[in-house]
């Protein structure tokens, strides 16, 4: 059985770590290369794109892929999109794990942003030192803000355009309360900005914000596909004994859907309870409105049955498949 987790982040990682040695399993983590020097997951990596829909398409195809887990970051936003027309057309089951996103609680003083170009509107009337945890990416839309402050944290050092008076600061999560504390104070902040990105890493500024008074501007997620199962966490897509619950074939259009596929794939022998061999342990097809009835998902191989894919290129150009040291 091969699943592929399209990753990046802490929950894909954590995936990994579950799956990793499962006997009869392979697992391919697939990162967008936008990070240098990313925390490798165990198993197989592969950076670099997929060449679209398409090339996403062929590449499930061609590899057998028998489960796809969707777990990006909330704000990578085109590629959910582009995996769930890729499975539905591989006829591949789609999960998705998505973080819960962060919820103000007393004290808060928060400002929602539909983009990154309204928080930046929302600035001048907020503060004048402003804390910008929002990736080096984007910081196109606070370039013309001349008059104010910033301290830019991320990863990497970001490239022009940028705000003009700019402090960077190259760090990773996850972040403490008493440095998110320390740090606000000694650059004197008095506005936060950040993504809703949601989890425990980065979370802390958000405490320290509230102690200190200063107000947050929030940038809301971005829409997602519909139709697609979706878990908080990793732990709820797969367990210890190599179970991958791999959630649903997403919906076509209507006159060419396969309907929706519901299972769990199980280990092949050696790993896994009941319903071994890489065949679902129980399935059922959902084509619309009523109940769920018992459907032919998979063949008798436990393979999804797959539509005909009419992509032959693998679309592998730039792509370099790796092992993480763990693996090795």
């Amino acid at each position: 059985m091969h699943v592929l987790i399209l990753g990046g982040t802490t929950e894909a990682r954590r995936l990994a770590e579950l799956l990793h040695g499962t006997p009869g399993l392979t697992v391919t983590s697939s990162l967008a290369g936008r990070v240098a020097g990313p925390r490798l997951p165990p198993g197989e990596v592969r950076i670099g794109g997929f060449g679209g829909v398409e090339g996403l398409t062929a590449w499930l195809s061609e590899h057998r892929v028998n489960a796809l887990i969707d777990a990006t970051h909330p704000f990578a936003g085109t590629i959910s999109f582009h995996a769930a027309r890729a499975a539905a057309t591989a006829h591949v089951p789609l999960l998705a794990v998505r973080r819960p996103g962060w919820v103000p609680v007393a004290g808060d003083d928060w400002h929602e942003a539909g983009s990154l170009e309204e928080a930046a509107g929302l600035l001048p009337a907020l503060g004048s030192r402003v804390f910008l945890t929002t990736g080096r990416m984007g910081l196109a839309a606070f370039a013309g803000l001349d008059a104010l402050w910033f301290l830019v944290r991320s990863v990497d050092a970001p490239e022009a355009p940028h705000p003009a008076r700019m402090e960077v600061l190259l760090d990773r999560g996850p972040f403490t309360l008493d440095g998110e504390r320390e740090l606000l104070h000694r650059h004197r902040i008095d506005v936060l900005v950040t993504k809703d990105s949601g989890g425990a890493a980065t979370a802390p500024k958000l405490t320290a914000a509230r102690e200190a008074g200063v107000p947050v501007v929030v940038v809301r997620r971005p829409p997602v596909p519909e139709h697609v199962p979706a878990v908080a966490g990793p732990e709820e897509a797969a367990d210890g004994s190599g179970n991958v619950r791999t959630g649903a074939l997403p919906r076509q259009p209507a006159e060419t859907r396969h309907g929706l596929c519901h299972t769990w794939l199980v280990s092949p022998p050696g790993g896994g309870p009941a319903g071994a061999e890489g065949r679902p342990d129980r399935e059922e097809v959902d084509e619309g409105p009523g109940p769920a009835r018992p459907g032919p998902c998979f063949d008798g191989r436990g393979e999804p049955n797959r539509a005909a894919s009419p992509y032959a290129s693998g679309y592998r150009r730039g792509v370099q498949t790796i092992s993480s040291p763990s693996a090795r």
